[in-house]
């Protein structure tokens, strides 16, 4: 283990207390526990860090405080006195995240640490109740749902981008031109992980699979059709993808959204989810 200014850097060695603590609670920690599944704690390999705010827990076997810097900064665990070792670290660099999001208590807390450096914010979503669903959903799914095929990505595209801007709101092809953007997005498709209605060669419904961990699979980017909207589709269509994820792929379904959305937290509950914890986001 390295020791940095403000928090400490944890590595391959790290890994069976990481991972107990992410076991502790896998649908809030689902973003970090599906890159530790896939790539362990090493940073090249990671796409990030993850970082420790108490060596001496670390090697009792304690994680009090635990937070992954990479393109998004996520605090899972941590008092006030973490917080502040986090922010520490995270402003002796140029800040790279494009967001913080995470917990909320977390989240709102190491904003008050970092606000005056990284601030003003975008936006600060401060309220988004994290839901789960381990059971098929409450009502039927709409059976023209499915993956979405590699072929099929340039019709798929403007569709997601539609949303992203619509939830985001910034245009996810700034900057590189969408190539970074349209590469995640085939990623999606190449790992069925990406569901679409599709009506006349146009995505009427679309929904995803963001982080996969082995327990949990966080929903993202449900969307409808402006034309669409108003006829059940985004009900439908989601808990076509809760399907998919409860009863084929073995896994509780979750997802988080703005406590404002009174009509998105409508459906959700329809389809059966509860809540099970707060998010909070802050946009870059």
């Amino acid at each position: 283990m390295l020791r940095l200014a403000g928090a400490r850097l944890l590595g391959d060695r790290d890994s069976p207390v990481v991972r107990a603590v992410l076991a502790a609670d896998p649908v809030a920690n689902c973003m970090v526990s599906a890159r530790v599944e896939a790539a362990g704690l090493d940073p090249w390999r990671l796409g990030g860090e993850l970082w420790a705010a108490d060596f001496r827990g670390v090697r009792s076997g304690r994680l009090p405080g635990l937070c992954f810097s990479g393109p998004n900064l996520i605090p899972l665990r941590g008092n006030a006195s973490a917080l502040r070792a986090f922010a520490d670290r995270a402003l002796r660099r140029q800040r790279v995240c494009s967001s913080l999001v995470g917990p909320a208590e977390q989240v709102l807390g190491l904003w008050e640490e970092l606000a005056a450096e990284w601030g003003p914010a975008r936006e600060v979503r401060p309220d988004q109740p994290l839901l789960a669903l381990d059971e098929l959903p409450a009502v039927p799914g709409d059976r023209l749902v499915r993956p979405v095929r590699t072929e099929e990505l340039d019709r798929y595209l403007p569709a997601a981008i539609a949303m992203f801007m619509e939830e985001v709101g910034a245009d996810p092809c700034a900057g590189d031109g969408g190539a970074s953007y349209r590469a995640r997005v085939a990623e999606l498709i190449a790992t069925g992980r990406a569901f679409a209605r599709f009506e006349g060669g146009e995505v009427v419904f679309k929904a995803e699979i963001g982080a996969l961990s082995r327990h949990v699979g966080q929903i993202q980017g449900v969307w409808v059709h402006p034309a669409w909207r108003g006829r059940g589709l985004g009900t439908a269509g989601t808990a076509t993808v809760v399907s998919r994820l409860v009863n084929d792929m073995g896994r509780t379904a979750s997802l988080y959204v703005n406590s404002f959305n009174a009509p998105a937290l409508a459906t959700y509950r329809r389809i059966g989810f509860r809540q099970v914890g707060r998010y909070a986001t802050v946009l870059f």
